[in-house]
């Protein structure tokens, strides 16, 4: 079983930066994680993924403005924003999913994990 704590939400400016992290552990070689975000009143999106084969993908709302990464010998996952929008405002939340075959994914179907989440404003 994988267990995951979000941290590093808080308020910013439009055009700033932040750094989330997600400590996990129960990792093994057929793990992925993913990003997501979930704006007021709407539903959860899967924003960025990473396989365990280092391989990612992001949704194209934030695709050349966010980072996915993974550091293994910290148990650590990142999300590394840049340029944040007001419409970035929201609960981010990481996953984990250990389904056969799957590599990575953006769809919350595939996750069995979740952390509890770490809150994101973007106001001025």
């Amino acid at each position: 079983q994988v267990q995951l704590m979000e941290s590093g939400g808080d308020s910013v400016q439009p055009g700033g930066s932040l750094t989330l992290s997600c400590v996990f552990s129960g990792y093994t070689d057929n793990t992925y994680l993913g990003w997501f975000h979930q704006a007021p009143g709407k539903e959860r999106d899967g924003i960025a993924s990473i396989g365990n084969d280092g391989s990612t993908s992001y949704e194209n709302v934030v695709k050349g403005r966010f980072t996915i990464s993974q550091d293994n010998a910290k148990n650590t996952l990142y999300l590394q924003m840049n340029n944040l929008k007001p419409e970035d405002t929201g609960m981010y939340y990481c996953a984990a999913g250990q389904l056969h075959g799957v590599i990575r994914s953006l769809s919350a179907d595939w996750y069995q994990y979740w952390g509890q989440g770490t809150q994101v404003t973007v106001s001025s």
